[in-house]
């Protein structure tokens, strides 16, 4: 029997207590497999620093880096019937919805915030993907419509993250029923002349992208953001064809014309700044042109005069040497 083993060592370590290590200080990335420190994700906005991988972000992280100062104003989303259908799978479609309300914080998978950009008031609407997959349903269509309605009111441009897996099955016809819904909510900002960009996240597919995720006045993407309505591996099954590779990534989308940028996440904030003064015509500050001062008259200054020459002191160069006579010639 080890008594170092079996008696010192557990007796230390109960004195020492023991350190416990949570789960995500490290995390690997998607790409690379490379192990990053969680606390410079963060700081990086959920960035990868060594291969630029994208990693999902939280609503509310996403909108702390893109408001100024992280000061942004959350509106409180409409009450809807929480399982309209009593739907149940594996398990009910109402303890579903408890579970990730407690896991996320929210009600649901929207979020509308008024803040500004460069000084620029906005109302963003962010869709968070941890809320079962951004799934569309009637409080997030319900959300999604008075973020419009409110922008309207108050005469803000809309920016819409978009990030969702499509309509919500558990809703069935009701959650299909907030596409046209939240189109006609897009038609009435642009009848009140308000611009509406939107960023495409990873990923943004099914009903999502087929209503008003596609229907801004510019489309923005992250960069490596899979966008599309069905999966790759439907289509291929349907059209028994291989589809060329990084199909329905943002950069072979903005190859065929369907998205307008990539723009890195650091990026975006300058960027869509920049686009919404463009489209609601807001002139340019005008620099002040610098205040010329009078010209200060100086005294002439006097040239000191030379002194004579009797009182200059000789230099070296000055003295001429005696010069040898020649001897002269004899008769």
């Amino acid at each position: 029997m080890n008594w170092i083993t079996n008696y010192v060592r557990p007796k230390i370590s109960s004195m020492l207590g023991r350190r416990e290590i949570p789960e995500n200080l490290w995390i690997k990335c998607p790409e690379t497999g490379e192990m990053v420190f969680h606390k410079d994700l963060e700081d990086n906005q959920w960035v990868v620093p060594s291969s630029g991988h994208h990693m999902k972000i939280p609503a509310r992280e996403r909108l702390r880096f893109f408001i100024d100062d992280g000061a942004f104003e959350v509106l409180e989303n409409p009450k809807v019937a929480a399982d309209p259908l009593k739907f149940r799978d594996e398990k009910r479609y109402a303890d579903r919805l408890r579970e990730y309300r407690t896991k996320t914080g929210l009600d649901d998978a929207v979020i509308n915030a008024r803040g500004n950009i460069e000084g620029l008031p906005i109302l963003a609407i962010v869709q968070e993907f941890a809320f079962m997959g951004g799934s569309l349903g009637m409080a997030a269509g319900e959300a999604i419509i008075k973020g419009f309605e409110t922008a309207i009111a108050e005469r803000r441009p809309v920016v819409l993250f978009a990030g969702s897996g499509g309509a919500r099955m558990q809703e069935g016809i009701l959650s299909l029923m907030q596409l046209p819904r939240t189109t006609v909510a897009v038609e009435l900002l642009k009848e009140a002349g308000l611009p509406y960009v939107v960023v495409l996240t990873n990923p943004t597919t099914g009903g999502v992208s087929a209503s008003y995720a596609m229907l801004g006045d510019v489309h923005l993407a992250e960069p490596g953001a899979v966008i599309g309505f069905a999966g790759q591996r439907v289509i291929e099954q349907t059209i028994r064809e291989k589809l060329p590779e990084g199909f329905q990534r943002a950069e072979y989308l903005l190859e065929h014309g369907m998205v307008d940028m990539v723009v890195k996440r650091q990026d975006l904030r300058p960027t869509i700044a920049r686009l919404l003064k463009i489209l609601m015509n807001m002139p340019s500050p005008v620099e002040k042109p610098p205040v010329e001062k009078p010209p200060v008259e100086k005294p002439p200054v006097e040239k000191p005069r030379s002194a004579p020459a009797w009182a200059r002191p000789e230099t070296p160069a000055a003295i001429e040497e005696p010069k040898e006579e020649a001897p002269a010639a004899q008769a």
